[in-house]
């Protein structure tokens, strides 16, 4: 079988045909350190490649398979990780210059349970440095460029892990959330990409943001694989004290039940400021959605407008706790854009976080009030396509605000605010052939309902146009 034709399958067709033996992980493997060395100069997707680890895992998943040891999904599947989580004796950056030589002596929960479900670890992704940022212009590796458009930011932070989805240089990744950084990627790439519930998926062995906001997901091609994926890595981990012990289910049970019946709220606070592509398409998706026999109709959460506010000044003071040594002994080590942040958070009073994190309960209760007679909460992923590196008038002319952190981030913050899952999907590309996208959000723990309404919405609107890279 081609090489293209190995790196065209979404996981769940992968594995499948890895099951049945009819390609091999050690084939596949090579096809994706080849597309790896093809694309990675332009796309910066990677930090480190770990070609001889992941040849060495395929030969090992191969022997495994034939034997007849089939150890589920993502056996012989090579996936890659955001930068940010420990993998035993690899170098671990957090994208930034400070670690740039730090190889941990033990292996992050998400990756361990991936490794024990026989994935093969391709690399490390690069990112924002210390996921701290929306543009993954990491000056310390390498500017992460957009499939879509080499010029423009492919979001951040976990920018490397939408890039190589949507090149085809990784088969799944893993991204982490904290202010959007999963779902701000995905949606500017054109991918999928999960935010589970807080405290689904163990933060053992992550580099934090902030430790009551982080979240750790999947970065996929589509629902089916961010389902599979997320079922391998969620789960209760006696190793984080967060960690939830709710039961895991099945999350690929119910993504053929459709939405017929399905009630979807439209947030109004996240309805307006929007660019007229977006508007569009985030339109014709409610359409959609209504041809397939949902109903949806506007709900109110009034507090989502101080969203931003409470997000930032509790990872201000959160990165600041996990840096603050660092901050007095290495700052010129740091980028000025995470430096500048990090400064801002000794700015921060005890009163004013307290208050934050109080505002994140009442801004919950209102989204399950909204829930309460809804099954899921949509809103768009961004006010904007992927603006170009640097910013400019391009940007401006996008949409009514010309502040892209308000632009993007007021869409995804609200729900590291509430711990509430959220999926970006795509719904198409605007006339400049840019990813569009729109997030399903759900109640807590209820990722099944979430890609449920993801996968019928994704079958109906068909595959969207490959990146010309």
């Amino acid at each position: 079988m081609a090489s293209a034709d190995m790196l065209d399958f979404d996981v769940a067709t992968l594995s499948e045909k890895l099951r049945t033996k009819q390609v091999s992980p050690v084939e596949v493997t090579e096809a994706y350190l080849a597309r790896i060395a093809a694309t990675d100069e332009k796309l910066r997707a990677y930090i480190t490649v770990t070609a001889e680890k992941a040849r060495s895992a395929a030969r090992k998943a191969e022997a495994e398979i034939v034997a007849g040891n089939w150890r589920g999904p993502f056996h012989g599947v090579p996936v890659a990780l955001k930068d940010l989580l420990y993998t035993r004796g690899i170098r671990t950056t957090g994208g930034s210059k400070i670690l740039a030589d730090f190889h941990p002596d033990y292996d992050a929960t998400v990756w361990a349970r991936l490794e024990a479900a026989g994935a093969v670890l391709l690399g490390k992704l690069n990112l924002h440095e210390f996921a701290y940022g929306v543009t993954s212009s990491n000056p310390h590796w390498g500017f992460v460029r957009n499939p879509y458009s080499l010029e423009r930011i492919p979001g951040g932070s976990s920018g490397g892990s939408a890039a190589a989805i949507v090149v085809h240089s990784a088969a799944a990744t893993i991204g982490s959330d904290t202010g959007g950084s999963i779902r701000i990627p995905a949606a500017l790439c054109g991918c999928v990409g999960m935010k589970p519930t807080y405290s689904r998926v163990s933060r053992h062995g992550v580099i934090p943001l902030s430790y009551t906001m982080d979240h750790v997901g999947p970065i996929t091609r589509n629902v089916r694989d961010a389902a599979l994926m997320l079922g391998v890595i969620a789960g209760y981990d006696p190793k984080d004290s967060t960690s939830s012990r709710e039961a895991v289910p099945d999350y690929t049970a119910g993504l053929e039940n459709g939405v017929k019946g399905i009630r979807i709220g439209v947030i109004r606070e996240l309805s307006d400021g929007l660019s007229e592509q977006v508007s569009r398409s985030f339109n014709a998706a409610l359409k959609q959605f209504a041809s397939l026999g949902a109903s949806a109709d506007e709900v109110s959460i009034p507090s989502l407008a101080m969203a931003t506010v409470i997000n930032g000044v509790v990872i201000y003071t959160d990165a600041l706790e996990y840096h603050e040594r660092w901050m007095r002994e290495r700052p010129a080590d740091y980028g000025e854009d995470v430096r500048r942040l990090l400064e801002a958070g000794m700015l921060v009073s005890g009163v004013a976080y307290v208050r934050a994190q109080r505002a994140r309960a009442r801004m919950l209760a209102e989204a399950l009030a909204a829930l309460a007679s809804h099954d899921v909460l949509v809103a768009p992923t961004s006010a904007v396509e992927a603006p170009p590196i640097g910013g400019g008038p391009l940007f401006e002319q996008q949409a009514s605000e010309a502040d892209p952190v308000s632009d993007i981030l007021r869409f995804t913050a609200p729900f590291d605010c509430t711990g509430q899952p959220a999926l970006a999907i795509p719904t198409g590309l605007s006339d400049r052939g840019l990813p569009l996208s729109m997030q399903i959000i759900g109640r807590p723990f209820d990722e099944s309902t979430v890609f449920r309404v993801a996968a019928a919405y994704e079958k109906a609107r068909g595959s969207l146009p490959s990146p010309k890279m």
